[in-house]
């Protein structure tokens, strides 16, 4: 195994200070009142999310950042395909915090960006595949909202183990496909959890931040 491989895995792990664990992407308010209550459904919630939401648009902004496209650019897309004001809040928060932080271990001036822009811009000297470093952040992505489902839904260790294990598949395709596609594939159809998200900011009683 490569240090390059490593360093991302260390960047890309759930004790990287990010402050992931404090987001939902809006799964708190399906568990809390739309009826996401066991494993088959938090399982095609995240299958969805990642298909047709927002893992599939930050994999190709990832994408597209890791081969050393106009960072800039890249973020006002970024922020313009944000649907509500707590995914725009979650994206912009956690691609901060992983900047500051690679910043502070590698010396290297990262400025604040949108997640997977900031995963991509710090990420790119690794030299790494670009689907790989897709697939890993993906991975950490669903592996966040898994846990987020353990602790509010709730479910067994167990159960977010199997479900995170049976999303593998679609997480590698997913990474192969955002590998090469354009960014003028970007699109998004994950109707109910962008509402999920818009309706979570007016819950009354809230653990997660999104």
């Amino acid at each position: 195994m490569s240090l390059a491989l490593l360093t991302l895995v260390q960047w890309l792990s759930p004790a990287f200070p990010t402050g992931a664990f404090a987001y939902s992407h809006g799964l708190e308010w399906a568990a809390a009142e739309d009826g996401l209550c066991d494993r088959d459904k938090v399982g095609a919630w995240i299958t969805d999310v990642l298909r047709f939401g927002a893992g599939r648009t930050d994999a190709i902004l990832l994408a597209h950042a890791l081969k050393g496209e106009d960072p800039d650019r890249l973020t006002d897309l970024a922020r313009a395909l944000a649907p509500s004001a707590e995914r725009l809040r979650e994206t912009d928060e956690q691609g901060a915090a992983f900047a500051a932080t690679v910043a502070a271990l590698t010396g290297r001036p990262l400025p604040p960006r949108p997640l997977p822009v900031a995963i991509g811009e710090a990420a790119a000297p690794l030299g790494l595949p670009v689907a790989d470093v897709v697939a890993l952040a993906l991975h950490g992505f669903a592996a966040n909202l898994v846990s987020a489902a353990v602790r509010f839904v709730p479910l067994g260790q167990t159960e977010g183990q199997r479900i995170l294990a049976a999303l593998h598949p679609l997480i590698t395709d997913l990474a192969a496909t955002a590998a090469v596609a354009p960014l003028e594939a970007i699109f998004t159809a994950a109707f109910r959890a962008d509402l999920a998200a818009m309706r979570h900011e007016t819950l009354n009683v809230r653990i997660f931040k999104t």
